[in-house]
């Protein structure tokens, strides 16, 4: 579950291809309101490795295999793993398809999504196609998100944690905002640590100013925040109603993004009633 329901993020359309030294976007052919241009799929090799892992193999459509496969083939590389940055339908659906046409495993935090005997953990040192990838937990959107340092391209991928346009849902009751934040404030702390230069998001275009990116997601949670309490302070409902509640303040709050995007808006005020009130 992703959308766009801030300001945040760069404009332009988004059509995948090279990103980095190492890592090459296949964009799936699932455009919506919840996924931007589509679901980015990451494929990530180091030069000369003959190998090539897969991030985030998107939704269960075979289309998107034989369009993954060609370029795989084109670059005569072979997949030796898959890894999922979250569980959410259009980031992991097609992994099983992927994993079964090139016999490997998929590497995920949350158990239900594994395909072999190997998870990932937060802190973990991993190499898929020949390139060192560092496991960054990032919860908040979800409660298994994960964020991967590509070291050698001084990038981080960061599944739906950061997109390439908007801001991302905190999908409560999974997503908390609390560790959203803290999630946030670890990015912008690794920024700095491994000198990152660019964002590669699981939706939307690459993004190449790490630190002004995070800065305004921070600022605009506080301001979302800010906006809530004050609304809070103002509206005839009571908060021990909180489906009302929350319906009215996605409609005073959020009057400004689309009516397309409201459930998603409805998801992240369930979030953020939850972090002010408890």
């Amino acid at each position: 579950m992703t959308g766009w329901i801030g300001q945040p993020g760069s404009a332009g359309e988004w059509n995948g291809g090279v990103a980095t030294q190492r890592a090459t976007c296949v964009l799936a052919p699932n455009p919506g309101p919840m996924t931007l241009d589509g679901t980015n799929t990451w494929l990530i090799a180091e030069p000369g490795s003959g190998r090539v892992g897969i991030i985030d193999p998107g939704p269960d459509d075979p289309a998107h295999w034989e369009q993954v496969k060609a370029v795989v083939d084109r670059l005569d590389l072979r997949i030796d793993t898959i890894l999922l940055t979250h569980g959410h339908h259009d980031h992991s659906a097609g992994a099983r398809l992927f994993a079964s046409h090139a016999g490997c495993s998929v590497r995920a935090l949350d158990p239900a999504h594994r395909l072999g005997s190997e998870g990932l953990a937060d802190g973990e040192v991993v190499e898929i196609g020949g390139a060192e990838i560092r496991i960054v937990a990032t919860p908040g959107h979800s409660g298994d998100s994960l964020s991967m340092l590509l070291v050698g391209d001084r990038a981080i991928l960061t599944g739906d944690t950061i997109l390439g346009r908007g801001t991302t849902v905190v999908a409560y009751p999974d997503g908390r905002l609390a560790d959203y934040l803290d999630s946030l404030a670890r990015l912008e702390v690794l920024v700095a640590e491994f000198q990152l230069t660019s964002i590669l998001p699981g939706h939307g275009p690459t993004l190449d100013d790490p630190t002004a990116v995070i800065e305004a997601y921070i600022a605009h949670r506080q301001e979302r925040l800010e906006q809530i309490r004050t609304a809070l302070a103002s509206l005839d409902v009571a908060v021990q109603d909180r489906p009302a509640l929350a319906q009215t303040l996605v409609e005073t709050v959020y009057a400004d993004v689309p009516k397309v995007v409201w459930p998603a808006a409805l998801v992240s005020v369930y979030a953020q009633l939850e972090y002010l009130l408890g």
